[in-house]
């Protein structure tokens, strides 16, 4: 077995893993061709990584132009403990409020510094009001990833 093959990650590590973090790292491609490459925060839909924008954001126009998108998930800090996945796919891009609103519910929580909800039905009325009028000029952005690479070195031990 390949020291590759031995620090990948199962599908229900990927899974776990994905669901536990809250940071993405995503990598567009600009008009220049140059990668344009920020930090978001992000929950899943139906499984897919996902994250609220503004609709003119360089990203967007970015995706407009090329649908194409990586983005990395990464935790631990000492060589034993790196833990990660990258994903490459296209991207939908939807102003849907059925997805607009829940998926902003949890990404606004983490912008604004607090736990998200499980279940965004739940979140606090108040809040909620607060984070759907920041969402008037935002989209949901979610990658429907088509290769998928992970680690986890802790493995190795």
């Amino acid at each position: 077995m390949s020291k590759r093959d031995a620090i990948k990650m199962t599908d229900e590590e990927l899974d776990a893993f994905l669901a536990a973090e809250r940071k993405v790292q995503i990598a567009t491609i600009g008009k220049d061709g140059a990668p344009h490459l920020v930090t978001m925060f992000y929950t899943l839909w139906n499984g897919k990584i996902a994250f609220t924008t503004y609709k003119n954001s360089q990203k967007v126009r970015n995706l407009q132009r090329n649908p194409v998108m990586t983005c990395l998930v990464e935790a631990g800090t000492d060589y034993n403990e790196l833990r990660g996945a990258s994903l490459t796919g296209n991207v939908v891009i939807t102003d849907d409020p059925e997805v607009l609103h829940p998926v902003g519910i949890v990404v606004g929580h983490q912008i604004i510094g607090m736990e998200p909800p499980k279940d965004p039905a739940d979140a606090d009325p108040a809040i909620v009001e607060g984070i759907l009028h920041m969402m008037r000029k935002r989209v949901v952005v979610i990658l429907e990833p088509t290769k998928i690479t992970s680690w986890d070195h802790a493995k190795l031990v």
